[in-house]
């Protein structure tokens, strides 16, 4: 708990000097942008006067440093005017001089930027100077957001890392949850198999007996299934054929009358390099989804068949349908449609087939109202 508290504490500290770091940073750009922008101004009244100078001039004045202050401006776009017409410009593009409607565009966006600089030569008689930010000021203008932009990102890549970290870290727990519940479950199923063999010595009916060794045969394969969450499967050579009917057939025994299984494969077998304790998972997976989308009444259809390189299993059921915008979005891990759910089934399904057999599944067909096709696609044993 101290530890806890202590972790939070430096946090706190790290974010708020993190926070202090970046309103200086901020402020002293302001600033900067400030005492920059004041000294354009500064020059410009030199060059204004400079104008002015020039205007007034007689033979006997010295013009070299009015025409040096004039000359030396070659960054600050100006635009003089006399009775709101322009007389003459400085660092403006030659398109924008060419066309009256451009010019008294940029004309107006310099009076946004600045303030004036007045040049009176006589009662009634005055010249306006308009002036713009030079392109050193307008970088240094959106360098905060630029800063700011930097720090949104890199603040963003910190906290991707920190949360694939906790990520990281949460699914080894989980990982080691379930071996753990693997291990502990594996006590009380070796003593269920001791009783099943008890029974079979006794005046029981055999298919009773049966029927306990199928289901403890099943808790045998989930246990199995748990152990592997977190571990490398070993990939095998097996009839894919053999092994979707095992588990198709045990499903069908299991539930509602009211649900029609139906299948259709090849006779001939199909060699496929699988895991056949993970692919008897997918198998489940898909089969209790379409039953609770036909809510645990309706037709389901199991299709294998083959072409040359890949061996393609679809699952068919009658359900409720699934909206094309959540073809993909339905494996993605805390989806669900149901009110008591992790979302974990086809997201699990989607990781058994592609990272673990490197095959690919999909939403085939779905229809609102009329039922849904998921299909598994798996590479074929090349012979």
């Amino acid at each position: 708990m101290l530890f806890s508290e202590r972790r939070n504490t430096t946090r706190w500290i790290i974010v708020s000097i993190s926070f202090l770091i970046i309103s200086l940073i901020l402020w002293n750009t302001y600033t900067f942008f400030q005492i920059f922008k004041n000294e354009e101004r500064l020059k410009m009244n030199l060059w204004a006067n400079a104008q002015k100078t020039l205007v007034n001039a007689d033979e006997n004045t010295d013009l070299d440093l009015p025409l040096d202050i004039l000359n030396n401006n070659t960054s600050v776009p100006v635009m003089l005017t006399m009775y709101d017409k322009v007389i003459s410009s400085v660092n403006v593009p030659d398109e924008v001089l060419a066309d009256d409607a451009k010019s008294m565009s940029y004309l107006k966006n310099l009076k946004s930027e600045n303030e004036p600089i007045i040049i009176d030569f006589a009662p009634g008689r005055r010249q306006e100077v308009y002036y713009g930010n030079s392109a050193l000021l307008n970088k240094l203008k959106y360098y905060p957001v630029a800063l700011l932009l930097i720090i949104f990102l890199f603040g963003a890549l910190i906290y991707i890392f920190y949360r694939s970290t906790k990520m990281a870290t949460q699914n080894k727990l989980w990982a080691g949850m379930a071996k753990e519940t693997a291990h502990q479950i594996g006590t009380p199923l070796s003593s269920l198999i001791g009783w099943v063999e008890i029974l079979k010595t006794e005046d029981i009916d055999p298919s009773i007996t049966l029927e306990i060794q199928k289901d403890i045969e099943r808790l045998q394969t989930i246990t199995d299934r748990f152990s592997k969450i977190g571990s490398v499967p070993v990939l095998e050579e097996h009839d894919i054929i053999a092994e979707t009917m095992n588990t198709y057939e045990y499903l069908q025994s299991r539930f509602s009358k009211q649900v029609a299984f139906s299948y259709r494969a090849p006779e001939e077998p199909i060699f496929v390099m699988i895991n056949p304790t993970l692919h008897s998972w997918t198998i489940e997976n898909l089969v209790k989804n379409a039953i609770d989308a036909m809510k645990g009444k309706g037709t389901l259809d199991l299709q294998i068949e083959q072409d040359a390189h890949h061996v393609k299993i679809n699952v068919k059921d009658s359900g409720t349908g699934i909206a094309k915008k959540q073809f993909k979005t339905i494996f993605e891990p805390g989806f669900t449609t149901k009110k008591r759910g992790w979302g974990l089934g086809l997201s699990l399904t989607k990781r058994i087939v592609e990272e673990y057999h490197r095959g690919k599944i999909k939403v085939l067909h779905s229809e609102i109202g009329k039922g849904t096709t998921f299909q598994i696609s798996l590479n074929k044993k090349m012979q």
